[in-house]
């Protein structure tokens, strides 16, 4: 572990621990981590929170959308309604490289063969290509959300060397609901459909009621994160950027 990392980030929870929303994003992005913030987000069923807190902090903070080219339509098209309803400005689009997909995975169906190595490819990679320019990054992971993240900290020392923020870390599902009610923000079009967490759509299936909320990504499998927040593997370049 980085001491000096682990240092700055207990640093941040005693100078900021008891803010939330704006209030807690616009010194982070104004003075503690000026043009060197950014927030990592999917578009997914709950992001509609955590954009809208950025828009009202500053709506150019830039914002890092990883398309694998394997999402649904509807999170495209979610993505996009959602940038104008909130006047987002700094959205920037990730993908893998064309010459690395040709490489890695030429017939497409990499995820079908292993889903780790898909994962790893079309997000992780891309994803840390496209953190190079930032010191920290804003997430919107959530205690509740897997076993993995009850724990999560609101500032974490991450293993990429970065200040890892989760402004929404001891959000529960009924605040998010509250949240989303309150600013009357629009739903995700597939989360009536029962897809209530959203990633690639070889990788994502329905949730059944009272299964966790986690439970249609990689089902039937030994998976639960698709690896950007674990420590990356040795890599090449595999982003291409818009």
């Amino acid at each position: 572990m980085n001491k000096a990392l682990l240092t700055r980030a207990r640093e941040l929870t005693a100078r900021y621990g008891n803010l939330e929303g704006a209030d807690l994003l616009r010194p982070l992005a104004g003075t503690e981590f000026k043009d060197k913030l950014a927030l990592v987000s999917s578009f997914g069923t709950e992001s509609a929170v955590l954009l809208h807190m950025v828009a009202q902090a500053d709506p150019g903070l830039p914002v890092l959308f990883v398309n694998t080219r394997k999402l649904f339509g509807e999170t495209l098209r979610y993505r996009r309604m959602l940038v104008e309803r909130l006047g987002l400005t700094g959205v920037r689009e990730l993908s893998p490289a064309a010459e690395a997909e040709t490489a890695h995975d030429p017939d497409g169906i990499l995820w079908r063969r292993d889903a780790t190595a898909c994962c790893d490819f079309r997000k992780v990679r891309v994803l840390d290509a496209g953190l190079a320019p930032f010191s920290a990054w804003i997430t919107g992971r959530k205690r509740y959300q897997a076993t993995t993240r009850i724990e999560l900290p609101l500032f974490e020392a991450g293993s990429d060397g970065r200040i890892k923020i989760n402004p929404l870390a001891n959000y529960t599902r009924a605040d998010v609901e509250a949240y989303l009610d309150r600013h009357d923000l629009p739903r995700h079009p597939l989360e009536e459909d029962g897809y209530l967490s959203i990633g690639c759509m070889p990788c994502t299936d329905r949730v059944a009621p009272g299964e966790d909320i986690r439970a249609g990504r990689w089902r039937g499998q030994d998976k639960t994160e698709c690896g950007i927040h674990l420590p990356l593997p040795s890599s090449t370049n595999l982003v291409g950027a818009s």
